[in-house]
């Protein structure tokens, strides 16, 4: 079995390309915490994760470096001759979804749409009789009492 699962900060923003048919392909480096014996400094392991298609325009539209995001994927392993000749080998997680954590507020990429919510500003008409003075259920039965005591569990 070949599953990747990682939660982590981007160390960069998202690089977008496409491929000559057209697809996108994103690249961003994840930096996920190690634990470490006990005493010792935490490490942190900086992960390649490749996103395609859909997902991968996402990931570079709403993302941006030092955002939080938890990847499932699977790793894989390549190799290729670079422009010395020499042959390169990678190891990358490729990502079957990428999950945007934080708040909106967190992402730079974002600073142009409003970080309030436009819903604040509102007023609010409460119904008839549902205010924090008047009980709505003040004519239903009588007043109990219930302690934790009481509770079967």
């Amino acid at each position: 079995m070949n599953r990747v699962f990682l939660i982590g900060r981007l160390s960069r923003d998202p690089e977008l390309r496409h491929t000559t048919s057209g697809m996108a392909v994103c690249q961003i480096n994840v930096a996920v915490g190690r634990r470490t014996g006990a005493g010792r400094e935490p490490e942190t392991d900086f992960i390649n994760v490749v996103v395609w298609d859909k997902q991968a325009e996402n990931v570079a539209k709403y993302l941006a470096k030092g955002r939080q995001v938890a990847v499932e994927g699977r790793i894989q392993t390549r190799s290729y001759d670079n422009n010395e000749g020499k042959k390169t080998y990678v190891t990358e997680v490729v990502a079957n979804s990428v999950e945007f954590l934080g708040s909106v507020g967190d992402n730079p990429k974002t600073n142009n749409v409003s970080e309030e919510n436009p819903f604040d500003s509102m007023p609010i008409d409460e119904p008839a009789g549902t205010s924090v003075d008047n009980d709505p259920f003040a004519s239903f039965g009588e007043k109990v009492e219930i302690s934790d005591n009481d509770l079967p569990f």
